[in-house]
């Protein structure tokens, strides 16, 4: 299993003028393997001269998935998975020293963690100071890759056909204009009948029991290993019936099919579900980075949201502030003219006081 991270800076994911293409994002793939040194420090991908080194604990529903003790430390699944997170981000910043709170963050999650999982792994990253991450799940960050890559998309389903090393994993996504919230249809689901391993396996039986990996590469031809592979996904197609009928939707409601995963490189993964299931069939040059990619551009776009409400609120605060200042003055302004006139009200009413009084003196001594 492996952890990919993309660093999608502004303007990656469009073609500058004068260029067909994007330029690219800056991908790391390295092993999902945590290395803790002996104080603690904990590095992604690397075997550790002195420490020990954690693995299989990425995946949080499986009851099996390690736990770690470093120091008085005990460590959940997710507490591991956010610990990869953390030093991840922790690169980059090193990286990009000026990014600073203007980076966004998102890493994604597979579709079938039920909420407790999502919950699990939120307050993991909390706890590693990482509480501004965006959570995804991982169909929906590669449909953001979809939408990013071929432009404004006509509001339909796209099918996620996720092939990875350890399990096939199928679900319904909306794209285009209009999406809810949360744009899964129906359910994900997920079969480890297919996948890099069990096609691994399959080869192994196909060549002969009992022969080392090294013989079995060499055993099988080249023709022949193609040709188990169409089997291999043309049996997956029952997987993808399974989930439109949880959907109660049929092919002819999907757009278009969307191959992502470690696994699905070999250009047979895309040959055969074009043909099984007469629907266009998109997939990158390399589809194990799809997702990750996806959740980078998703995370950009989070940066620029937050950019964009920061400086609407600096602009309120700058149009608040010169109202005030215009109320102040129009304040100042009657308050001279009104001091004036009160100035000229109280002259007239002293002098008609003291002309009173004269008059009333000049009376009294003519009484």
């Amino acid at each position: 299993m492996n952890t990919v991270s993309v660093l999608a800076e502004e303007g990656s994911a469009k073609a500058p003028p004068g260029r067909r293409t994007a330029p690219h994002p800056q991908i790391s793939t390295r092993r999902t393997m945590l290395a803790f040194d002996s104080t603690g420090v904990a590095r992604v991908g690397m075997l550790p001269r002195h420490g020990r080194a954690v693995t299989e604990f990425a995946d949080l529903t499986q009851r099996s998935s390690t736990w770690a003790r470093i120091g008085n430390r005990a460590l959940a699944p997710a507490n591991l998975v956010a610990t990869v997170a953390k030093c991840l981000v922790s690169e980059v910043l090193e990286d990009h020293p000026a990014s600073g709170d203007g980076i966004g963050i998102a890493m994604t999650y597979p579709a079938r963690y039920a909420d407790e999982q999502v919950d699990a792994l939120r307050a993991a990253l909390h706890d590693v100071e990482l509480g501004q991450v965006a959570l995804v799940a991982e169909p929906v960050a590669a449909a953001a890759w979809l939408e990013a890559d071929r432009g404004p998309m006509m509001p339909g389903l796209a099918l996620v056909y996720d092939l990875g090393g350890a399990g096939l994993d199928v679900t319904l996504v909306r794209v285009g204009a209009g999406c809810p919230r949360n744009p899964i249809v129906g359910v994900s689901l997920r079969s480890t009948e297919f996948g890099g391993r069990a096609f691994g396996a399959l080869v192994a039986e196909h060549a002969g029991q009992g022969l080392p990996t090294s013989s079995v590469s060499r055993s099988v031809a080249a023709g022949a290993a193609d040709e188990l592979r169409a089997r291999h996904i043309r049996e997956s197609v029952q997987l993808i019936y399974r989930c439109l009928r949880v959907a109660d939707v049929t092919m002819a409601d999907v757009d278009c099919v969307l191959v992502v995963g470690g696994a699905a490189r070999p250009v047979e993964v895309a040959q055969v579900l074009a043909g099984e299931l007469a629907r266009p069939v998109i997939t990158a040059s390399d589809p194990e980075r799809t997702i990750a990619e996806g959740a980078a551009i998703l995370g950009r776009e989070a940066a620029a949201a937050a950019e964009a409400a920061a400086e609407k609120r600096r602009s309120r605060r700058r149009r608040a502030r010169r109202r005030a200042a215009a109320r102040a003055l129009m304040l100042s302004r009657r308050t001279r003219r009104r001091l004036g006139k009160a100035a000229v009200v109280t002259g007239v009413w002293t002098t008609g006081l003291a002309t009173s009084l004269m008059a009333a003196g000049d009376g009294v001594l003519m009484g």
